[in-house]
């Protein structure tokens, strides 16, 4: 049986009201602290905010003036929605008043970056698992030479460049522009992909070939998929550097053109700066760019982390 201690003093109301200021004090000092570490945050969101507003702003204003008439894109009162807009600058792309075919510089960048693509990261791939898994005698300095040849302009490689394929026959040449295209990109993919495969234990291909999996089977099962988001980063560099490259295309390809060549000469068509139709054609260069990380965005976003956290 509980019993009451008598002695002890009853709280008064002077006693109960320190005890709730003090309450109160912790109270405010709690959210001030939450409030401190809280605004970090809030200042990092809003510092995201404005990067991508200032990153989307020209894309917006590229698209917005591919809708607007000239007389409004050359006002000096900005136009910033395309209201009362026309699609005659599209439909001077289309039906060809632009004196220069865009179909057909379509078909050609897309030929040339899928062929990159392909190439890139198959030799790519087979050549970070040779300096990955494999020892053999030049191993480093194999490395050390794919990361000095990145470091080298295309542009100091343009007169060496344009002689190999005028002796190959393969100037105006859609496998000339892509074997040069192949090898821009082929140093960074190498040494991007054997990043890559290091991250991947050896042991687990062997743990699969003592389960019953053979050789290619372990390969095939284990590595292959770790390695895949490596990939498609990978690729995403050889598309974009295939699809928006404009130096080598103009000096080995005279009359078949790339979209670059197709916009630039777009403007000598129309003797003069045509914004409108510029932008038109720039906003339909960039359609296939964005459906591309559309959808692979996922799988680029898991390989470029991959790795970042060890386990």
């Amino acid at each position: 049986m509980s019993t009451v201690d008598t002695t002890a003093p009853l709280p008064t109301r002077q006693s109960t009201a320190t005890d709730a200021t003090a309450a109160r004090k912790a109270g405010r000092s709690n959210r001030n602290a939450r409030a401190r570490r809280d605004r970090p945050g809030w200042f990092l969101s809003v510092a995201a905010v404005v990067v991508f507003l200032f990153s989307i702003f020209p894309v917006y204003w590229m698209v917005n003036s591919s809708f607007l008439p000239t007389n409004k894109i050359r006002s000096t009162t900005p136009t910033f929605a395309p209201i009362g807009g026309t699609f005659d600058n599209y439909r001077k792309i289309f039906t060809g008043q632009t004196n220069y075919d865009f179909l057909p510089a379509l078909r050609v960048s897309l030929i040339v970056t899928l062929i990159v693509l392909v190439a890139a990261l198959l030799f790519g791939f087979l050549a970070a698992l040779a300096a990955t898994r494999f020892r053999w005698r030049g191993r480093k300095w194999f490395i050390v030479v794919i990361l000095a040849i990145q470091m080298i302009p295309g542009e100091a490689m343009i007169i060496s460049l344009y002689s190999m394929l005028r002796d190959w026959n393969l100037l105006d040449q859609i496998a000339g522009l892509a074997l040069v295209y192949t090898a821009s990109v082929l140093p960074f993919t190498i040494w991007t992909l054997r990043g890559f495969v290091a991250g991947v234990p050896a042991e687990l291909e062997e743990a699969a070939q003592i389960d019953g999996c053979s050789k290619i089977g372990a390969f095939a099962r284990v590595t292959f998929p770790l390695v895949a988001p490596g990939l498609i980063s990978t690729g995403v560099f050889a598309f974009i550097q295939a699809w928006n490259e404009f130096v080598l295309a103009l000096v080995v390809m005279e009359g078949n053109k790339t979209l670059p060549i197709w916009l630039r000469a777009l403007q000598e068509a129309t003797k003069g700066t045509d914004w409108g139709t510029v932008m038109a054609g720039s906003t339909l260069i960039s359609i296939p760019v964005v459906i591309f990380f559309l959808f692979v965005q996922g799988r680029m976003t898991s390989g470029m982390v991959s790795g970042a956290v060890k386990g």
